[in-house]
C-alpha cells in the first residue's frame, strides 16, 4: 500500500506542521490516506481548501480525505459536510501520535468522525523534532504557536489558540541537531513571534532567545521570519545590531499605514511607530531590509487612508511587499463593518503591488557589483543574507555557501 500523501495550503508553519505530521503517520503505519493541511486566513483560503479536497476525490476516488489544519478547527462542520471528506482533525490533535495510530485499524468506520476540541484550552506547544523541509538549504524550527491578540480581521487566534512557547533548551537542543546534518540557516518559526517567552517561568523575550541561540549553537545564519514591530525587545534590537549571523531581513506585520484604519484593524501600533522601528532598526544595521504584509481595501478605507498605506512603503524603506486584498472572515469583527467593493479593492491591491516591484527593483539595482554570501537553494538559486534571490548561470553546491558578484537583475531576482 503506497504512503499517504499531504497537501499543505497556507502558511509556513503549516508546512512545518505537515512534516512533522508525516512522521507521526509513518511512524502509526498509516498508508493510501490523502491529508489536507488546510488554511482559514480568508474566506478564498477556505473555498480553495474545499477545492482541492473536492480535485483530491476526483483523482483518487478510493482514497480517504482527512481534513485538519485552521479551517478545519475554525469550522470542522464546513468539511464534515463534504461527502468526500472521511475524517476532520483540529489542530491541536494532528500533532498528537495516537490521532494517527488510531487511524491505521479502519479508517473508514471505527475512527470518530470529527476530532476538533477547544483549542483554547491548549496551554503547551510541543517541538517536534523534524529536519528541515524544502530543500537542504534551510531548516525551520517552530518556537511559538497561537495568538493572545484579536486584530479584528483575523480568524487565526481561534485555528491556533492562545500564544504558547517551546523552552529555549529545546529550541537549542533542536538547533544543533539540525547544524550537525549539516544546514548552515535555520529560520524561527511561529504565529505571533514576538510573544515568545511570556508564558515561560520569567517571562523572557524573543531577544534572549536569539542572543542564547547564537551563544549556544554553531548555526552559521540564524533567521526570524514575521515579526510585530511593536514588540520587538531590547535585546532583539540589539542582537540586530552587532550580531552578524543574525540575518539582515526583517518580515513586519504592518498590515496598514492609515491610523484610523490600524485602529480599525485592533492593531497595536500607530503609522509613526512603523516609521521609526524602521528608521532606527535601519541605523543599528545598516545593511538591514524589510519586508511587509499589507491588506488593501480594508472596510471603511478611503482613498486617502490608502494613500497613507501606499506612501508607506517608501517611508519604512519596504523592499518585499507582501498584498492581501480585503477578503472578509466569517466570525470576524471586520466582516460587519461596511465593506469596499471589489474593484476598488482589486485596484487598490494593483497599486501596492507595483509600488512593491518597484522597491524591489532598486533594491536589486543597488547590488549589482556588489559581492554576497548566497546561500544555494537549487543548483541555479540561491538567496543573500538579505533574502534576495540570485539566479545562477553556472550550477552551484545545494546547501553551502557561496561568494558570489552581482552582475546583473531582472527585477525580481539578482543574476550572478
Amino acid at each position: 500500500m503506497t504512503a499517504p500523501r499531504f497537501t499543505t495550503l497556507g502558511c509556513r508553519l503549516n508546512a512545518y506542521e505537515t512534516e512533522a505530521m508525516k512522521s507521526l503517520a509513518e511512524a502509526a503505519g498509516l498508508r493510501a490516506a490523502q491529508v489536507v493541511n488546510t488554511c482559514a486566513v480568508t474566506a478564498e483560503a477556505v473555498r480553495k481548501a474545499r477545492q482541492e479536497i473536492r480535485r483530491l476525490h476526483r483523482d483518487n476516488p478510493g482514497a480517504p480525505i482527512i481534513v485538519t489544519g485552521c479551517a478545519a478547527q475554525t469550522e470542522p462542520e464546513t468539511f464534515a459536510a463534504m461527502p468526500e471528506v472521511s475524517h476532520v482533525i483540529g489542530n491541536a490533535e494532528k500533532m498528537r501520535p495516537e490521532t494517527w495510530a488510531q487511524m491505521v485499524p479502519d479508517l473508514i468506520g471505527a475512527t470518530e468522525r470529527v476530532q476538533v476540541d477547544d483549542i483554547m484550552s491548549v496551554r503547551e506547544t510541543a517541538s517536534h523534532l523534524i529536519d528541515g523541509f524544502g530543500s537542504r538549504a534551510r531548516a525551520y524550527v517552530q518556537v511559538q504557536n497561537g495568538c493572545d491578540h484579536r486584530c479584528t480581521f483575523c480568524i487565526i487566534p481561534y485555528g491556533r489558540g492562545n500564544s504558547r512557547s517551546v523552552p529555549a533548551g529545546v529550541v537549542v537542543d533542536q538547533i544543533n541537531r539540525l547544524v550537525a546534518q549539516g544546514y548552515h540557516e535555520v529560520v524561527l518559526t511561529g504565529v505571533d513571534l514576538t510573544s515568545w517567552g511570556a508564558d515561560l517561568p520569567a517571562a523572557p523575550r524573543l531577544g534572549d532567545l536569539v542572543r542564547r541561540i547564537l551563544r549556544f549553537t554553531d548555526v552559521a545564519r540564524l533567521r526570524i521570519s514575521s515579526i510585530d514591530s511593536i514588540e520587538a525587545d531590547d535585546a532583539l534590537m540589539q542582537a540586530i545590531a552587532d550580531e552578524p549571523r543574525l540575518m539582515p531581513h526583517l518580515h513586519l506585520s504592518l498590515q496598514a499605514g492609515d491610523d484610523m484604519i490600524l485602529k480599525r484593524m485592533k492593531r497595536r501600533h500607530l503609522r509613526a511607530d512603523a516609521i521609526r522601528f524602521c528608521r532606527e532598526a535601519r541605523a543599528a544595521r545598516r545593511d538591514l531590509v524589510f519586508g511587509a504584509d499589507i491588506i488593501a481595501g480594508f472596510p471603511t478605507e478611503t482613498e486617502a487612508m490608502f494613500d497613507n498605506s501606499l506612501r508607506l512603503i517608501e517611508e519604512c524603506g519596504l523592499t518585499f511587499l507582501h498584498v492581501f486584498p480585503f477578503s472578509p472572515r466569517r466570525g470576524t469583527p471586520a466582516a460587519r463593518m461596511p465593506q469596499l467593493a471589489g474593484a476598488v479593492i482589486k485596484q487598490r491591491a494593483a497599486k501596492l503591488r507595483a509600488a512593491g516591484r518597484a522597491a524591489l527593483a532598486a533594491h536589486l539595482g543597488a547590488q549589482v557589483g556588489e559581492t554576497h554570501a548566497v546561500l544555494i537553494e537549487a543548483p541555479d538559486m540561491g538567496r543573500t543574507a538579505q533574502f534576495a534571490e540570485v539566479r545562477f548561470s553556472q550550477p552551484q553546491p545545494v546547501g553551502e555557501i557561496v561568494e558570489a558578484r552581482i552582475t546583473g537583475h531582472d527585477g525580481a531576482q539578482l543574476l550572478a
